[in-house]
């Protein structure tokens, strides 16, 4: 049997901690010591098994230890603990809301940087075959498949040929891109186009405690390039609030689609693009926010751990906001509008994981709560997305599954409209919801039709 880890209580009164990641350290890479770290994490989670139901992880490494030979750690196969790694996506629920030994507890459990460290080695040492590399290269590239699959024409040629049964069969066989993954749309009328079309009109720019009144807005990949529509529905909200909001000129990728692979050289590299564009705009007045939760989580807490020197990104860190957590943060000191011109219904509203383990409370809900006749339906179950896990043939029906209890309680509340603070998360739990009443729309386009704009 496995040697017994010295008990200690649970949990405690102690606001949780996390400890920077020491990704340049030589003995991150080491795999006696990665095995090693996984076998003491493993068998501590045999024992508490809380974390079950958060994504399939668990499951497979439970029905790894339950039918091993001892029916503990101690027999299961070393060679299989890429079966667990490879299931998690870092949705980072289970250090947030689940494990009772996280930090300042002292068996310090981190299980989601623990992949991470996995998914380095395995990224670092070529494990996966040619098609997977590729694959995922091809996949978190998003700088470069967004920018140039979105070239007019371009576009229209892609978004045709990926609607199509007939080139995606062979794609899944080509690429490990599941067939019948939904992927993203390029559009060639691109956020910066559509901004530049917009009426710049702000009355008087006013700053609170917690905000300057002034938004430079990080587009990312995905609001750029795939639902220009939703930053665009971001300016035209917040300068309706009389938020002085501008759009960042010169970006990259957040780096959360590195970050998930393990390539961490990568992520840097990211990193030293953004950090002195986005230092700049905050040295001019300007605070930052994103449309998507990855990418405010990215410089909310990964980077961060990863650079816990840089204190450019703990600046940074202080002056990036969720959107909706922005315009709670103003209707503190009654700097948001209520002169909403137009009714909803029921809303069914889905919680993205990666705004909910930011730890800033359920903003998008508090908002919406404010449209008048809004009845709003908080689900706090993950879409199954995560990332590039949905698109991928190995992942893609997994990922329906974990889908599965968020499409139920759709249908079960039966909204007139779905949304996610995720694009790609509402667009997922969207295809799954058979009710014929249900519309899918994200929450700032909900609110800018409420204003009537």
């Amino acid at each position: 049997m496995a040697e017994k880890i010295e008990s200690s209580r649970e949990g405690g009164i102690d606001a949780p901690t996390r400890h920077a990641l020491d990704w340049t350290n030589p003995d991150f890479y080491n795999q006696d010591k990665i095995d090693e770290e996984l076998y003491r994490t493993f068998e501590i989670c045999h024992g508490c098994r809380r974390c079950v139901s958060l994504c399939d992880a668990y499951p497979t490494l439970f029905d790894l230890i339950d039918e091993s030979p001892s029916y503990d750690i101690d027999t299961v196969e070393k060679s299989d603990y890429n079966k667990v790694v490879d299931e998690c996506y870092m949705c980072d629920l289970c250090y947030q809301t689940k494990c009772p030994y996280v930090p300042p507890h002292p068996w310090a459990l981190d299980f989601p940087h623990l992949m991470l460290r996995a998914k380095a080695k395995k990224f670092k040492d070529k494990k996966d075959g040619l098609q997977k590399r590729i694959r995922n290269k091809l996949l978190s590239s998003t700088d470069f498949t967004m920018k140039y699959g979105s070239i007019p024409l371009v576009d229209v040629t892609i978004n045709t040929l990926n609607g199509s049964q007939i080139v995606r069969k062979p794609l899944e066989g080509l690429l490990g891109i599941h067939a019948k993954a939904d992927l993203p749309k390029f559009k060639s009328n691109n956020l910066k186009k559509r901004v530049e079309q917009l009426t710049n009109s702000v009355d008087k720019v006013q700053a609170n405690e917690s905000t300057t009144g002034k938004v430079m807005v990080f587009g990312t990949c995905y609001c750029n390039y795939s639902v220009p529509e939703v930053g665009e529905d971001l300016f035209t909200v917040f300068r309706h609030n009389n938020i002085q909001t501008e759009l960042m000129q010169q970006e990259k990728c957040c780096g959360m689609p590195k970050f998930e692979l393990g390539d961490l050289e990568s992520v840097k590299k990211a990193k030293e693009y953004n950090a002195p564009r986005f230092l700049e705009a905050i040295n001019d007045g300007y605070d930052i926010v994103a449309a998507v939760p990855s990418c405010v989580l990215m410089f909310k807490q990964e980077l961060p751990l990863m650079f816990p020197d840089d204190e450019g990104l703990q600046k940074i860190k202080s002056r990036i906001f969720d959107p909706f957590e922005y315009l709670s943060l103003r209707d503190k000191d009654g700097l948001l509008k209520k002169d909403f011109k137009k009714e909803f219904d029921k809303i069914s509203y889905q919680a993205a994981c990666h705004q909910r383990v930011q730890n800033i409370g359920p903003k998008t809900k508090e908002i919406l709560s404010l449209i008048p006749g809004a009845e709003i339906d908080m689900i706090e179950r993950c879409s199954g997305h995560d990332g590039t896990y949905a698109v991928k043939k190995e992942s893609h029906e997994t990922s329906i599954k974990i889908r599965k209890p968020v499409v139920g309680k759709v249908e079960r509340f039966d909204p007139k409209t779905f949304t996610s603070d995720c694009p790609m998360a509402a667009k997922h739990v969207g295809n799954g919801v058979t009710t014929e009443t249900e519309t899918v729309l994200h929450p700032m386009s909900i609110l800018k039709d409420a204003y009537g704009l």
